[in-house]
C-alpha cells in the first residue's frame, strides 16, 4: 500500500479505474500513512476521516455500477487549515479561532466534494498564513520530511509537507506572497499559485485580499494541472472571480517548447543566492536550451522593491481583515473583561501570536491619518508598476526563470529572532503575487545537504496552459519528482 501513496493521482486513478485497488482501500491506506508518520511531520490540525471515508465509499459504488469517474476522484486530498470545510474545525493555526466549527464550505472544498474528492485533513499553516516557515502556528511548528530539524516554508507549510511525505497525493494552499510555492521548493514537491481571481477565494479566511490566491500541491505536474482544473471557475459569490472558460491544461502539457522564449530573471541571481541553489537554476537553464527554447537574459527593475510594497500593502489589509476577529461573534473571547473595550483589547492580546500582532500593528500604522499616503497610497502606485515591469518583459519572452527562493530550507529557530531576514525569503515570489500573474514551483535537484531546490517559472495572466507546458517539459527531463522523502 505504501508504494501506491508514492505514486502519482494520475497512477492512482487507473489503478482504482482497473479495479486494482478500491477508494477505500486508498483512504484507509493514507491514514495507515498518517498514522505512521504524523509524530514526526505534524502537517495536521486535524483529521476529517468519516468524510473521507464517506466520499470513498461513493466512488466505489460510482466504479461498481460502471459510472463515468470525475477528474480525481479517489484521491486523497488535505485542505489549507484556513479553508471553510462545513462540520470540520478551520482554525486558521490560531488560537483566537481554536474551536470555531466551519458552518459552510469553502468553494473549492465544495468543488472537491462535487468531484467525489475524499478530504483526509486540515493542514497546520502559519497562524492567518502569515510566515514563511510555519513556526507561527500555534497548534506547533511543521517539520521538513526530508530533515525534521529543518522548516518546511510557509505558510502553506503543512499541505507541502504532507505531499512531500506521502499522507496525501495532492494538498490545497493559498499563497499571498509565495506561500506555496516556498513550501513546495522546500519540500520537493510542485506548487502552482494561479493567476488572481481563476481560483475563487470564497471560504478562503482573508490576509489580504488582494493577494491571495488558493492553488495546488502535488508530486508532479501532471497531478497539478489536474487539481487546478477541478478547482477553476467563475463564482458568483466572490466578486474578483474571473469569468473565463476552465481549460483542459493536462491537453498543452507535453507541446514542443522549441523556438519559445525564456527570460531568466537576472535581479534573483546574483547576491544572496546560493552557490547550489545558482547551480540548479544554471542546469535548468541548459535544460531548456537543450529541448530548443531560446533562453535571454531579462532585468525587472523594479523587482528590489517588491519586498517594501508587500510589506506595506499585506500588512494593510490584515489589518482590516482581521479587525472580525474581537471575540463578539465567534472564536476565542478573554474570560474576565469588565467592558467592551477590555473585552476587544484583551481578547485580541491573548487570542493572536507576535507574527499577527506584528502585521496588524504595521498594516494599521500604514494605513492612519498621515502616514496613508506617505505609505499605502504610494506603495499602490509602484504595485502598478511592478505590473508594467512584467507587462514589458511578457512582450519579449513567453516565461520567466528563477529560483523559488534563494537558499533552500534553513534549521527551525534560525530565522525566527530576525523578520526582516524571514521576510526576504520570499524575495522571489512576491513580485507574482502584486502583478496577479501565475506561478510554479518544480523540484529542480538537491543542495549539498540532500535539501531539495525548486526552479520558478513564472507566465503572463491567464496563461496556466503554457505555465504547465514549461514546468511539465523540465520535469521530465530530470528524475528529481521520482525521490520522495525518506522518514
Amino acid at each position: 500500500m505504501e508504494e501506491l501513496l508514492k505514486q502519482s493521482a494520475s497512477q492512482q486513478r487507473k489503478a482504482l479505474l482497473n479495479k486494482e485497488i478500491s477508494a477505500v482501500e486508498l483512504a484507509n491506506a493514507s491514514f495507515a500513512r498518517i498514522d505512521e508518520v504524523e509524530d514526526k511531520v505534524k502537517a495536521f490540525n486535524s483529521l476529517t476521516k468519516e468524510s473521507a471515508l464517506e466520499t470513498a465509499k461513493k466512488v466505489d459504488d460510482m466504479i461498481a455500477k460502471g459510472e463515468e469517474l470525475p477528474l480525481l476522484a479517489g484521491i486523497p486530498t488535505v485542505l489549507k487549515d484556513n479553508m471553510n470545510f462545513k462540520g470540520s474545525k478551520t482554525t486558521a493555526s490560531s488560537k483566537i479561532l481554536e474551536n470555531f466549527v466551519s458552518p459552510y464550505n469553502a468553494t473549492v472544498t465544495e468543488k472537491l466534494l462535487n468531484n467525489y474528492v475524499p478530504i483526509v485533513a486540515k493542514a497546520n499553516l502559519d497562524e492567518f498564513a502569515m510566515g514563511s516557515s510555519n513556526e507561527n502556528s500555534a497548534f506547533g511548528k511543521v517539520h521538513n520530511p526530508w530533515n525534521l530539524n529543518k522548516v518546511p516554508g510557509g505558510s502553506s507549510g503543512g499541505s507541502a509537507a504532507s505531499v512531500a511525505s506521502c499522507e496525501a497525493t495532492l494538498a490545497l494552499g493559498s499563497d499571498t506572497g509565495g506561500s506555496i510555492r516556498l513550501p513546495a521548493s522546500f519540500c520537493g514537491v510542485v506548487g502552482m499559485k494561479p493567476t488572481y481571481g481563476r481560483v475563487s477565494r470564497y471560504g478562503l479566511i482573508a490576509f489580504a485580499s488582494s493577494l491571495d490566491q488558493i492553488g495546488p500541491f502535488a508530486r508532479t505536474v501532471e497531478d497539478a494541472a489536474m487539481l487546478l482544473q477541478v478547482i477553476s471557475g467563475l463564482d458568483e459569490r466572490d466578486s474578483t472571480s474571473l469569468n473565463v472558460p476552465v481549460e483542459d491544461y493536462t491537453k498543452s502539457l507535453n507541446n514542443d517548447i522549441k523556438g519559445r522564449k525564456i527570460g531568466v530573471i537576472t535581479d534573483l541571481m546574483g547576491e544572496g543566492v546560493s552557490n547550489d541553489v545558482r547551480k540548479a537554476v544554471e542546469n535548468a537553464i541548459d535544460t531548456y536550451k537543450q529541448l530548443g527554447a531560446d533562453v535571454v537574459e531579462v532585468s525587472l527593475p523594479t523587482l528590489k522593491y517588491s519586498i517594501g510594497i508587500y510589506y506595506i500593502l499585506a500588512t494593510a489589509e490584515c489589518s482590516s481583515n482581521l479587525a472580525r476577529f474581537d471575540g463578539v461573534k465567534y472564536g476565542y473571547r478573554c474570560a474576565d473583561a469588565n467592558n467592551l473595550l477590555e473585552m476587544y483589547t484583551k481578547t485580541r492580546a491573548e487570542g493572536f501570536g507576535a507574527e499577527v500582532k506584528r502585521r496588524i500593528m504595521l498594516g494599521t500604522y500604514a494605513l492612519s491619518s498621515g502616514y496613508y499616503d506617505a505609505y499605502y497610497k504610494k506603495a499602490q502606485k509602484m504595485r502598478r508598476l511592478v505590473k508594467e515591469d512584467f507587462d514589458r518583459v511578457f512582450e519579449q519572452v513567453d516565461a520567466l526563470i528563477s529560483p523559488t527562493c534563494p537558499n533552500t530550507a534553513f534549521d527551525m529557530g534560525a530565522r525566527m529572532a530576525d523578520p526582516l531576514s524571514m521576510y526576504l525569503t520570499d524575495i522571489a515570489t512576491i513580485s507574482a503575487n502584486l502583478a496577479g500573474i501565475p506561478g510554479i514551483s518544480v523540484p529542480a535537484g538537491f543542495d549539498s545537504e540532500n535539501m531539495p531546490i525548486g526552479l520558478q517559472i513564472l507566465t503572463p495572466q491567464l496563461k496556466e496552459s503554457d505555465l504547465f507546458n514549461f514546468a511539465y517539459k523540465f520535469e521530465q527531463e530530470h528524475d528529481y519528482y521520482k525521490t520522495i522523502a525518506k522518514l
